[in-house]
Parts: structure tokens; sequence; C-alpha cells
């Protein structure tokens, strides 16, 4: 009699998690060092030292001082600083002129400003990124150019 006869909107129920607090910023200020897990339900910034994962619903930031030795899981990230661990992002990974990236990286889309140091795999949108040889990619190119040269 009371029931509701309605189905539940599906687009609320695949949504990925948002932010309680978008527009608000948690902060770990340069001098500070936390030894553990940090989660978050909104975007924090990390200008100090994080040893453990770091874990929220919004957007990472770790500023040129801070770094983060451990595993990071968010929604997007901007890195200035240095992180050694794996980074998993749902969206956008940016790694700014002044990074520094030891690990692996799981992301949907990357940026790499110039001056960036990223050491480790990528993979993007399922599929993995591997480092090609440069030398077989030069010598493949003469070859096929010389052939056609000689037709």
């Amino acid at each position: 009699m009371f029931r509701s006869e309605k189905p539940a909107n599906p687009s609320t129920m695949n949504k990925t998690a948002e932010p309680v607090s978008p527009g608000k910023i948690n902060s770990i200020m340069e001098g500070t060092s936390i030894v553990g897990e940090v989660n978050s339900d909104s975007n924090i910034r990390i200008d100090g030292k994080v040893k453990g994962t770091v874990t929220a619903r919004g957007r990472v930031i770790v500023g040129q001082t801070g770094t983060i030795e451990g595993e990071v899981i968010c929604q997007s990230s901007d890195i200035e600083g240095t992180v050694v661990g794996k980074v998993n992002c749902q969206d956008l990974l940016s790694l700014k002129a002044t990074a520094k990236l030891q690990g692996d990286i799981n992301t949907k889309k990357l940026a790499i400003e110039p001056g960036a140091v990223f050491t480790g795999n990528c993979s993007m949108a399922g599929g993995v990124v591997k480092e090609m040889d440069p030398v077989r990619l030069r010598t493949e190119t003469t070859t096929s150019e010389s052939k056609q040269a000689a037709r």
C-alpha cells in the first residue's frame, strides 16, 4: 500500500564516488610527517611527508616540498613533489615540471610536463604502455626507407 513502485534511478547507482566536500582541501603542511594511512572524503594537499597509503575521493595534490612513500589512490592528482610508490588515479594524473615519480601508474589520462621525472610502468584504460627500444625503431625505419628508395 505504501510501497514505491518506481525503479531505482540507474544513473545514481553507477556513479563513481564523488568527494563529499569538493571545494574544501585538507592540508598536510611542510614540516609535518605522517606514518600510516591517510583517508580523505574530499581533496587533500600534501606539502609535508607521508609514509603509507594516501586515499582520497577527490584530488591529491603533492606540493613541491611534499613527499609520499607509499600508494596513492584518488580521483585525480597533481604532483609537483616526490612520490615513491604506486599511483592509481580514476581520471587525470598530472606530473608537473618539478615532479619526481618512482613507481607504477594506473590512470585514465596522463599529462607530463617537460622536466618531470617518471620511472616505472604506466597502464592507461586497461592497456599497458611499455618502453620502446629507440635503436630498434630507427633500424626498422631506416631499413624500410632504404627498401622504398631501392624500388
